[in-house]
């Protein structure tokens, strides 16, 4: 039994990993089993952590607050950079709205604190602290208490109250989501709302009756139209023409249009006559159009052509064959010259048989090269969200500097390089299951160490009076702006549940809630809503600590 000894207590780096493997092993378990209908998933790790941490079981302080930190880093970067290509668009859309909906419940919540102190008789101070447990945000504590020494003010107990509240402040999310959903979410509330930004693109068939395009080349006309579109098929005379900048148009050619959606009707006034029929279906077979041309997705996997534009690639001029369309993950682009590329777009070539297979060897479509995800540009990726995040930001009236921290820095590297990545040749691609093995390996271990360390002593402190009253007072400051802004946002009728579950997930500072919705809900809905609500609400619970401070204590 000596090597078993040796294994779990004599070296600290070993012990840890047994430990925190088998809480992860364990909780993952345990996160299957369904108890009245309901499984808790990842998040099952983190009672696991503080089940174990209560009876005792410890590991190296310095070694738990490594896996626990690397964890975190690596969940919120990957998650960045699993959201960033759709984030930008959707911020345009809906970020306004979304992050209010996350600030109504951020200012619920403290509004509701500061009304607790005179009726609870807990100190401003005390309250701060279970503020900050309740909504899980340690870098608002860190800013209390930096604010409360400043002023002559321990902050000792603000510490002990957010340790003793953080446990339920996790669950509670948790449980305000769930409640929600079992007791006011429609069955037509869980379907994943389709946005305009999931499909750019619409595909039309136009008779040409407008005599001013006769005798034109499809360049000339391109050129002196306001909206951009692209003409991947020409029927003349039973003929299909593969067509060029160079080809001349004639009254009742017959050609197929690629535009953007919302540019329908200015193609009708251009060309003339739409053909009946419904281009835009999910599935069509292209390929039994006409047998001289075919149509086939190509993947962009040579690194030299990422972040270069698609007109600088001149694929026509070249090998003979039209980009109709872009695919980036979900999202279907109009495939204009001015787009830049990324590596892993699929492009809809349409050409000659021969044509594309030239084409093909120039754009890559090594299948297996985009299977092999770039490991080191995610390390380093999240060396740069790390150094963002200790980037000092000084505001006028605050006592000390506001940073985003491991938590919030690579968050917004991850979006950042998602999105934009790829115009910097920064090869920022994963492949989805990838990233998902990233973003719940992160989250479990996070979870795990954060659950053995809050275990840790919280039986004791929870047993005392004043413990008790502060779970209490946490868990009505986690529970209550959740549940209200949720079913208010649920009865305007905007957006799907798991959207709503993301806004309310990010405006807690709350991963392990979204391993949950994400866990039981379909899509990527709920982690863009919490990417998105996330760094802003994480920047305006460090300043309301301080103001609670300077101005009520």
């Amino acid at each position: 039994m000596d090597w078993l000894n040796s294994l779990i207590s004599i070296q600290p780096a070993v012990q840890a990993v047994v430990v925190v493997s088998l809480i992860c092993a364990i909780g993952m378990a345990m996160g299957k089993i369904r108890f009245f209908g309901i499984s808790l998933g990842i998040a099952f790790v983190f009672f696991i952590g503080i089940f174990l941490g209560s009876v005792g079981v410890a590991i190296n302080h310095d070694m738990l607050m490594y896996c626990e930190d690397f964890g975190l880093v690596l969940f919120v970067y990957a998650l960045g950079l699993h959201v960033g290509p759709n984030f930008f668009g959707s911020f345009r859309r809906e970020g306004m709205t979304l992050n209010l909906w996350s600030l109504a419940v951020i200012v619920l919540g403290t509004i509701m604190a500061i009304a607790l102190v005179p009726l609870t008789k807990v100190s401003m101070p005390d309250m701060i602290g279970v503020l900050c447990g309740a909504t899980t945000n340690t870098p608002a504590l860190g800013a209390a208490q930096s604010a409360l020494e400043h002023m002559g003010i321990g902050g000792g107990r603000a510490a002990l109250a957010t340790a003793v509240t953080y446990p339920l402040g996790v669950l509670g999310v948790i449980l305000a989501i769930l409640f929600l959903r079992k007791c006011f979410v429609k069955p037509t509330d869980l379907e994943i709302r389709e946005t305009e930004d999931d499909d750019h693109t619409f595909i039309g068939q136009y008779l040409i009756v407008n005599p001013a395009l006769e005798g034109r080349t499809i360049g000339d006309i391109a050129h002196d139209a306001r909206s951009k579109f692209i003409i991947s098929r020409l029927w003349r005379a039973g003929e299909v023409i593969l067509p060029v900048a160079d080809t001349v148009l004639h009254i009742n050619d017959s050609v197929l249009v690629v535009t953007n959606k919302d540019e329908e009707g200015t193609m009708e006034m251009l060309f003339g006559k739409e053909m009946p029929g419904d281009w835009n279906k999910e599935k069509i077979d292209w390929n039994h159009i006409d047998s001289n041309v075919e149509s086939r997705i190509i993947v962009l996997t040579k690194t030299a052509l990422n972040g270069k534009k698609l007109g600088q690639l001149r694929l026509r001029d070249t090998y003979g064959v039209n980009v109709s369309r872009v695919i980036r993950g979900d999202i279907k682009l109009l495939a204009t010259d001015d787009l830049v590329l990324q590596y892993g777009d699929r492009l809809t070539l349409v050409g000659k048989p021969d044509a594309i297979d030239n084409a093909e060897n120039f754009l890559g479509n090594s299948v297996k090269t985009l299977n092999e995800p770039n490991i080191g540009s995610i390390f380093l990726g999240m060396v740069l969200g790390v150094a963002l995040g200790m980037i000092p930001v000084t505001l006028p009236g605050m006592q000390s500097p506001i940073r985003l921290g491991i938590a919030g820095g690579p968050i917004v590297m991850g979006i950042v390089i998602g999105a934009l990545g790829p115009r910097m040749h920064f090869i920022s691609y994963t492949t989805r299951s990838a990233s998902l093995m990233l973003r719940r390996l992160g989250l479990a271990l996070y979870l795990a160490c954060l659950g053995l360390d809050a275990g840790k002593g919280f039986l004791s402190t929870v047993i005392q009076p004043e413990g008790l009253l502060w779970v209490g007072i946490g868990f009505v400051l986690t529970v209550v702006p959740v549940t209200v802004i949720g079913f208010i946002a649920l009865r305007t009728h905007k957006f799907d549940y798991g959207t709503i579950c993301g806004i309310m997930c990010g405006s807690m500072a709350n991963p392990m809630a979204l391993g949950y919705a994400n866990d039981n809900l379909k899509g990527d809905t709920a982690s863009i809503s919490y990417a998105s609500v996330y760094p802003l609400g994480m920047f305006v619970r460090v300043i309301i600590a301080q103001i609670l401070v300077m101005f009520l204590v």
